[in-house]
């Protein structure tokens, strides 16, 4: 499956923790709000700004990450893996909720913002793998994670209706 290894400073420094299943809430290891470096082995992992995977949000690939990022260094308190095979993905995006309206299958990583699709999607469904969903096509803004089996028919339960400009499925490690 994988694991992940955090850092309490930059460039892999100070004391560390390394995790191989989903943590909730990482006060329960002492490790809230300290995390600054990361190294993944295997399948992606989520970073999430509050515990119980709330808040903003970090996808953290298979890989040595030196620095998480201003927008997270020091907040994050909760993980989970990405558990999802995650080769040939597929998500149906639908431009109105409920699954209604135009649709558009997309199996690759996607501008939305290049063509007609822009800003127009509400509800989708994942038949395969794990996808970053993006507010802006440069993959800022308001992120979303939709996992494989997930029916979304509302885009407003997560504040992202007719927002969605890139989106882009999760990469598979190799755990080497």
């Amino acid at each position: 499956m994988g694991k992940i290894i955090i850092y309490e400073h930059a460039n892999f420094q100070g004391l560390s923790r390394e995790f191989t299943t989903n943590i909730y809430d990482l006060k329960d290891a002492d490790w809230n709000d300290v995390v600054s470096s990361v190294k993944v082995i295997g399948q992606p992992w989520v970073a999430y700004e509050h515990e119980n995977y709330g808040g903003r949000l970090l996808v953290l690939e298979e890989g040595e990450h030196n620095y998480v990022g201003n927008d997270m260094n020091d907040r994050i308190s909760s993980l989970r893996v990405i558990t999802e095979d995650l080769h040939n993905p597929q998500i149906t995006l639908y431009e109105h909720v409920d699954y209604r309206g135009k649709s558009r299958v997309i199996r690759e990583a996607t501008n939305l913002a290049a063509g007609h699709h822009n800003d127009i999607m509400s509800s989708h469904k994942v038949q395969r793998g794990a996808w970053l969903l993006c507010e802006h096509s440069d993959g800022s803004g308001i992120q979303y994670v939709a996992r494989e089996h997930e029916h979304l028919p509302n885009y407003n339960a997560i504040n992202f209706n007719d927002k969605l400009s890139f989106l882009r499925p999760l990469r598979p490690g190799c755990g080497c």
